[in-house]
Parts: structure tokens; sequence; C-alpha cells
């Protein structure tokens, strides 16, 4: 039987290390339709033949249908209940406190219930907004303070699997085309044909966290908070980062051009065909009506999500094999030193059967040595056994070669547990 040693309590430490890894997210994996999964849980009833919709998108590493395939992160938009988008665009509020909102509207509940999902998450309280930079509100200063309140907000939620124990500051960095295209064509306001579909070429911007370290705030139901800056101008603060949750927040009026025109062919509920939309779809931005339609409010307001997702993945994200999308995860190591000390008397004998001779002596390699007593015994040391108060066997180390274990040896062994 093997020899034990109880541990004294100098015998065990603990620490903590950490782990980081480089994250891309290239442009293709998010404005490939099949890079992006949707979830139809949406659907509308009444006029036409009713639009269905996500209320979120996943964005995969490849092709979403394969076996092989990782969830990245899932992507979708919310709008705060206090903002212009929702108070301009509501007929009024019933009995039960839901809002009503007419029929050239899509989906302003969900999107008003999403934003809400992601404030009680994140900041505790449903009825809170958030703000860039950060700031600690209560939900009546939410519904006053407009200055620097994230109205119109694009959330990205990063899969454990990628974002791990949370994201290291000062890694995050996103490519984003601020405008839309610009492609001409008669018949549009400016000679502006329909951007909702037309990948972005110009305008684009990097935003990223970098300095946030130096203004880190603390959200109680959120974690570690910080600052998602225009890097060409680092005053200007377009979002927060959750690091923790690994989420990442954005006010869409400031990383679009929100006040850009906008024009295209846009889920609706229409139970008649328009000259260049079949029935359940509507055309934005046109000449026909509504000439003046902007991104804000007007494409939040009247897209569904699907729609919103759709063009913020497909067009501002470009399509092609350079980054999109950067930073590092961090995996938190916890570890548990064992230091086992075998002084100079203890250890230099074996439980191995062959270690005596039939006659109960220790084989010796010099057989003159057992005549005068000057073979010392020695043994080899090749695994280390870590037992419960029992005696329960619970891990084994095993030595990469044999050590050698005599009398004029102190030996110490470091067995590191991580979890």
């Amino acid at each position: 039987m093997a020899t034990l040693k109880a541990f004294s309590n100098s015998d065990i430490q603990t620490a903590q290390s950490f782990l980081t890894q480089l994250i891309d997210v290239v442009q293709e994996d998010i404005s490939g339709s099949l890079t992006r999964r949707k979830y139809q849980v949406f659907v509308t009833g009444g006029i036409g033949p009713g639009v269905t919709s996500s209320l979120f998108q996943t964005v995969y590493d490849q092709d979403f249908s394969l076996q092989t395939s990782n969830p990245m992160f899932d992507m979708t938009v919310g709008i705060f209940s206090g903002s212009s988008t929702v108070g301009g665009s509501a007929t009024g509020i019933e009995s039960t406190g839901k809002l009503l909102f007419p029929s050239t509207s899509l989906m302003m509940r969900e999107k008003v219930d999403i934003y809400h999902e992601f404030a009680q998450t994140l900041l505790g309280d449903r009825d809170r907004a958030f703000f860039a930079p950060f700031a600690n509100n209560d939900a009546s200063t939410s519904l006053t303070t407009t200055t620097n309140r994230m109205n119109n907000v694009m959330f990205l939620t990063f899969k454990r699997l990628f974002h791990r124990d949370g994201i290291k500051k000062e890694t995050f960095a996103m490519k984003f085309f601020q405008s839309a295209s610009r492609a001409p064509l008669a018949g549009y306001v400016g000679e502006e044909g329909p951007n909702l579909n037309q990948t972005s070429v110009s305008g684009s911007a990097i935003f990223t966290d970098a300095g946030s370290a130096s203004t880190l705030k603390v959200s109680n139901a959120g974690g570690t908070v910080g600052n998602i800056v225009n890097s060409s101008n680092t005053d200007e603060t377009v979002g927060l980062m959750f690091y923790d949750r690994g989420v990442a927040a954005f006010d869409l009026s400031k990383i679009l051009s929100g006040n850009q025109h906008v024009s295209g062919v846009i889920d609706a509920m229409a139970g008649v065909a328009h000259a260049d939309a079949p029935v359940g779809k509507a055309v934005i931005g046109d000449t026909s009506g509504n000439a003046g339609a902007k991104f804000i409010p007007d494409f939040m307001v009247s897209g569904s999500v699907d729609n919103i997702v759709d063009h913020l993945s497909s067009t501002r994200f470009q399509s092609g094999t350079l980054t999109a999308m950067t930073f590092q995860n961090l995996t938190n190591i916890n570890s548990t030193l064992y230091f086992c000390r075998a002084n100079a008397d203890e250890f230099n004998y074996s439980s191995n059967s062959t270690y005596l001779d039939s006659s109960g002596n220790i084989n010796v390699i010099d057989a003159a040595a057992r005549q005068d007593g000057s073979q010392k015994s020695f043994s080899f040391i090749t695994k280390v056994g870590l037992h419960d108060a029992q005696g329960n066997l619970l891990a084994v180390a095993k030595l990469s070669r044999p050590v050698e274990k005599n009398p004029e040896k102190d030996i110490t062994f470091r067995v590191r547990l991580d979890f």
C-alpha cells in the first residue's frame, strides 16, 4: 500500500489566473443569409396575408444548418418606451397599459418589450433607460432626462462559447458603415434609389472600447460596464459594453446616419399590391408615399425586427472575408496548489512487491552492500495521489519521468488542480 501523509494548512494554496482568446468575426458571417438564423415567432393578423418575423437573429460562424456550426451572437433592436420614436407613432394607451399603434407600424410593442427585457437584465429595472456614457439612474430620471439617452438601440449578445467568463477590457472593435448606399434610381427622392438592401460602400467607422478601463462603471445587475466610442472622435460615446454579460448596446442614432433618407420594400400589413411591392409588402421612401422617410424614426417604426436586423447585418458590415468585429474573451481559472513534501526520512521505500525478496529483505543492487549495511534504501516516485480524509483516492498526478528519492533528498511536488 502506498505511503500516506497529511497536508498542513501551509501546504495548500489557492490562486486565480486568466486565459485570453482572440475572437474574430468576419463580414460574411454577419451579412450572409445562410449564417444568420431567423426564428419566425411573431405573426400579425388582420390586413393582408400577415407578417411573420423573428424577435432576434443568431449569427453563426458558418452555414447554421451544418452540425459543425457555432452560434456566435444574437442581434436585435429595441426602442425605449419614453422616446419620441414611440411617442410620435403611438395612438393611445389601453386601460391595461398596453400601447396602441396604427397598422402602418410593425412590432412596436415587441421592440419596446425587447428594450424592457435588456433593461431588466442589465440595469435591474425594466423601466430604466440606457445612457451613453453609462449613468446609473432610476426610472423617473430615465423618463425625464433625454441627454445621452439611448432611445433606439442595437443589442449584440455574445454566446457563452465565445465570450466565456467575460470580454477583456479595451479589446473590442467593430467596423460599421454609418451611411447607407446611395444608388440612384428614377422615381425616388433626390435620385436616391432603394438603399435597404444595397451594401454600404462608404462612410465606415470603427467603434471601440479603447480607454474604457479608466472610466469603468458597475451596474448592480449587469456587472462591469465600459463605454464604446468612435475611434475617430473618442469624445463621442456611441454605446455600452457589459463585459461580464457579454452584451454590447449601440445607440442607433449615433452609429447610423439616422436622418439619411431610407427607401426600399419592407414587410407590411397590406392587402393590396403596390406598383413596386406585392401583397403583404410596402414601399418606404418613394414618391408615392412617405417620400421623406428617414432611418430614424420612420424605418424603426415601420419595419419589422427582421427588416431592421436584415438591413443592419447585410448592408452595414459589408460582405467579405475581412474582420467586422473583434475582441478578446476571458476564462477565469481557479487553481488549488498542493505542495506534497517528502522530507529526507520519508518515502524512501516502495510499496511495489518486487522491492522485497522472498525472505522479506530489501532487494539491493550490490549484494556485498547487504552484508555491511552500506546500501541505503531508495525509491523512484512515479505518481502522486490525493486522498480524502477517509483515504479514498480522488486524483492522481503522473510524473513525466521517475524521480529518485533517498535519505539525502528533500523533494516537494507541486500538484495543481484547475477548475
